[in-house]
């Protein structure tokens, strides 16, 4: 595993538990807002799989879960590999992903080595390449098709999410979203944030609290449960 550290207490990347957060390194998407440029371009020569694992070690009684997330885990070889060690500890493990690897999606999920994934949505799919930063792929839609649809068969507790950006999301776009995430049990919408470490030099700005209430409302009239996750 080619991991770039980790954050040793969370009370955040997984509600309800108090975590230990993993960051792997390198992702396949470039969506211009991210916050973790080092993760996304950084070079592939960083781990720290001994000092994680003895830091688990050390603090498996006073920790409830390990988040994996990135960058976008499902790059990484040996993921399965470590997900089994994590699981020796008995403690739940939470999976952040992109949704371009659904055929390692449908592994984990089928032979259920996590306890909860979060997928990223990162708009409609007539913008979804430009706002994850790719070029014009239809197999790219193909993939998190598949990947949205697996988490949908509801054989995992799971959440759909978007970072919202006032210059890339409208109310068109939630429109879209709620007819193709249709009947999907968890929603949550992120409101932007600048960082210093972002991965593109544009500007971008956060959405009105006004504007974010109006997409929540928008994806209510399709999805059982979307919430704000963040200040606005």
């Amino acid at each position: 595993m080619i991991i770039k550290g980790f954050e040793k207490l969370s009370l955040v990347d997984y509600p309800g538990y108090i975590c230990t957060t993993v960051f792997t390194q390198g992702c396949n998407m470039r969506c211009p807002f991210c916050h973790n440029k080092d993760l996304v371009l950084g070079s592939n020569c960083s781990t720290y799989e001994d000092e994680f694992f003895a830091h688990l070690q050390k603090r498996k009684n006073m920790l409830d879960a390990v988040c994996i997330t990135g960058g976008e885990p499902t790059l990484q070889k040996d993921l399965l590999q470590f997900i089994n060690r994590i699981k020796l500890y008995g403690i739940k493990i939470k999976l952040d992903t992109n949704g371009l690897n659904p055929e390692l999606l449908e592994i984990i999920i089928r032979d259920k080595l996590v306890d909860y994934i979060a997928m990223d949505i990162k708009n409609s799919p007539s913008k979804y390449n430009l706002t994850a930063g790719l070029t014009e792929d239809l197999q790219i839609i193909d993939k998190i098709n598949f990947s949205i649809n697996l988490l949908k068969e509801n054989h995992i507790p799971y959440e759909f999410r978007t970072t919202v950006v006032d210059e890339l999301h409208n109310s068109e776009d939630f429109k879209s979203i709620a007819l193709w995430l249709e009947g999907a049990s968890s929603y949550y919408l992120q409101p932007y944030k600048y960082s210093e470490n972002q991965l593109s030099s544009e500007s971008f700005s956060f959405p009105s609290a006004s504007k974010i209430t109006e997409y929540r409302n928008i994806l209510l009239q399709k999805l059982k449960k979307v919430e704000i996750r963040g200040d606005v």
